[in-house]
Order: C-alpha cells, then sequence, then structure tokens
C-alpha cells in the first residue's frame, strides 16, 4: 500500500512538473495584474459557486439514490456510467470544499486540492466520453492553475 501511495504521488508530481513546463514555461503569460486578481477572488467565486450548488447537489444525490436501482434497466454500463459519475462529482465537489481554506491562506496544500480535482473531473470526462468538456475544460482550467500557482508557496 505504501508503495502504491507513493508511485501515485510520483505520478502525481511527474505529471505536474510536464503540465507546468506546457502551461507556465511554454504558454502565453498572464499579466501579472489579472493573476493578482485571479488569485483574490478565486476563493470567493469558489465559496459561491458552492454555495449556490449545494441545494442543487443535495436534490440531485437525493433523486439519484432514488433512482440509482432503475438506472441499470438500461444496462449495466448505463447503472455503472450513473453511479461513477455521481461519486466523481462528490469526490470533486468535497476537494474543491476542502480547498477553499487553503485558496484564502495562499498555499500550496489548497492549489493542489484544486489541481487534484481538475484531475478528477478530467478522468470524469474521459470515461464518459465528454471530449468536447475533457479537452477545453480541462486545457482552459490547467492553464489557469498553473499561471497563478507561483502565488501559492
Amino acid at each position: 500500500m505504501a508503495t502504491q501511495n507513493k508511485d501515485l504521488k510520483s505520478s502525481l508530481n511527474q505529471l505536474e512538473v510536464t503540465l507546468e513546463e506546457y502551461f507556465v514555461k511554454k504558454a502565453p503569460t498572464i499579466p501579472e495584474n489579472i493573476k493578482e486578481i485571479i488569485v483574490n477572488f478565486a476563493p470567493w467565486i469558489t465559496l459561491v459557486i458552492l454555495i449556490i450548488t449545494l441545494p442543487a447537489v443535495l436534490f440531485v444525490f437525493g433523486l439519484g439514490t432514488l433512482l440509482a436501482p432503475f438506472s441499470f434497466l438500461g444496462g449495466i454500463q448505463a447503472g455503472f456510467s450513473y453511479t461513477l459519475s455521481m461519486i466523481v462529482l462528490a469526490v470533486s465537489l468535497v476537494l474543491e470544499a476542502l480547498a477553499i481554506p487553503g485558496l484564502f491562506k495562499r498555499s500550496k496544500g489548497g492549489w493542489n486540492l484544486v489541481f487534484y480535482a481538475s484531475i478528477i473531473n478530467a478522468v470524469s470526462n474521459l470515461i464518459s466520453f465528454n471530449i468536447v468538456s475533457l479537452i477545453v475544460g480541462t486545457l482552459i482550467s490547467w492553464y489557469i492553475l498553473f499561471q497563478v500557482k507561483s502565488y501559492y508557496k
């Protein structure tokens, strides 16, 4: 188990280094004043979005619990896909909620949690074959995320 955690951490670190190479060193940079605005307002925007979406998410989870047994009527693939998407949504939201205090403090730990949530969302889009969202959404989020990474210590 410890070896698997070490391998996962090593893989995530290598992914981070590779993405930093492309999104910071090779991509055009965002002006410093815009980066400062993003860093100042990102925690507030994340908090507001989580508060606004919380009732809808709870409704979906409640409705999902009610309808989950019926999702398998569409076949095992439909049921599995639905269940997996609900789990991924929950994990992503929890990571983003946990990141908010770190984002306010400008800590690297907060940035890491947002990065992990973005990876989970990318994998979810890949599994559900949502290719446009995978490519466009992930590229935009990683570009912004890595452009402001230097503000988090």
